[in-house]
């Protein structure tokens, strides 16, 4: 039981090294520049130790992905949770998806190369679980208190989602620190008409 418990070990301690690697070089170089021998380089092990956790440099960087989309939940719900007034949590859990999705490393994985690498239906499903899904139950709250006017939430959690991916991949490109307030204040407004709509109803 104690050797396995030692493998158990040692066997992750190579996971989270292969993980920690290739996510590095992924976000500075971009999937298709990074081999599997530099990333064995790097974490130190084997190609037989990495075929051995993942089937493929694409499930490798799958689990990266997942990783970094987790992280990137994590951040938004630990900023929007803080707020009792469910609006507020709306709208601060934005701006944080905005603000965490436009650093270099997780823009390049999350949203450039994770679609282009994984497909479409997979990377969508992924961003679903990840973080729509979270999106879709606070505009569902929202509904329900009144504050948004009655509607599918389906429709209306995609388009905010896609709007935030678009505006975080420009943001990543821009070299203008001034962009990202625009940013900010432009999603603020379209927010805001969502509940202007619930108001004037």
């Amino acid at each position: 039981m104690k050797t396995h418990g030692v493998r158990a070990q040692q066997r992750e301690q190579t996971r989270q090294a292969l993980l920690r690697e290739s996510r590095r070089l992924f976000a500075e170089r971009g999937y298709g520049a990074v081999s599997l021998s530099e990333i064995v380089a790097e974490a130190g092990v084997t190609k037989g130790a990495l075929y051995h956790l993942f089937e493929s440099k694409a499930e490798l960087f799958r689990a990266v992905l997942e990783q970094v989309q987790q992280e990137v939940a994590e951040t938004v719900a630990r900023t929007a949770d803080v707020h009792d007034d469910l609006w507020t949590r709306l709208t601060v859990g934005c701006q944080a998806f905005l603000t965490a999705s436009t650093a270099p490393g997780v823009q390049r994985i999350m949203l450039v190369d994770g679609p282009a690498v994984l497909g479409w239906n997979e990377w969508r499903a992924m961003d679903e679980a990840a973080s729509a899904r979270h999106l879709a139950d606070a505009l569902t709250d929202l509904i329900e208190e009144g504050t948004l006017a009655p509607q599918p939430v389906a429709p209306l959690t995609h388009l905010l989602s896609g709007a935030m991916n678009e505006a975080a991949l420009w943001l990543a490109a821009s070299d203008d620190p001034a962009n990202l307030p625009a940013t900010q204040a432009a999603l603020a407004r379209l927010l805001e008409a969502l509940r202007s709509e619930a108001r004037a109803g």
